[in-house]
């Protein structure tokens, strides 16, 4: 074999061998990015953000309304006393404030100037007061209590969110009445 013989196997080898063109590999990488996209838009993370915190919202009005129902149940049908306080059907925000930093409208209502405080209700009641998961603290947990004439207890979200696309749709009502 002479070289020029040699040279033109070696030439043969290299053109036989197997792979992907750089143009192949970009619309690999496009295709990819546009179905990535396509399914992010898709679950839309915003939302389901939204659909969680208000799902954790209807969780803790009704843990805090079990707590205060099963203290009046185990009391005879008396209320807690910071609650049997209150004057019916007026709206009082739950928390440990006793500044005017209570009367903030909640839910489209304004409650009256003094939050009520759950805490001391005791722990096999209520262990600790749920707080709202995007603007609650303890001295203004972001819910609200409001106390019927007839006994009844209504507890109410304060900041519900929408949960259309991007968690823009009209606030949910979140309450819950016993």
């Amino acid at each position: 074999m002479n070289k020029r013989e040699i040279l033109q196997l070696y030439n043969n080898k290299i053109m036989t061998k197997k792979g992907f063109t750089l143009i192949e590999l970009i619309i690999v990488i496009a295709i990819i990015a546009i179905l990535a996209a396509a399914i992010f838009v898709a679950v839309d993370p915003a939302r389901r953000l939204h659909e969680t915190r208000n799902a954790r919202r209807w969780s803790d009005i009704s843990t805090i309304l079990d707590a205060v129902k099963k203290y009046q149940a185990d009391n005879e049908g008396t209320h807690f006393t910071d609650i049997a306080n209150l004057t019916d059907g007026d709206y009082y925000r739950i928390g440990t404030e006793s500044s005017s930093i209570c009367d903030e409208s909640c839910a489209g209502q304004t409650p009256s100037p003094s939050c009520v405080d759950l805490t001391g209700i005791g722990t096999n009641y209520l262990a600790v007061v749920p707080v709202d998961p995007k603007v609650g603290t303890q001295a203004i947990t972001g819910y609200m209590l409001m106390k019927e004439t007839s006994g009844a207890v209504t507890i109410y979200a304060c900041e519900p969110e929408g949960e259309g696309p991007g968690g823009n749709d009209t606030p949910l009502e979140i309450q819950v009445t016993r």
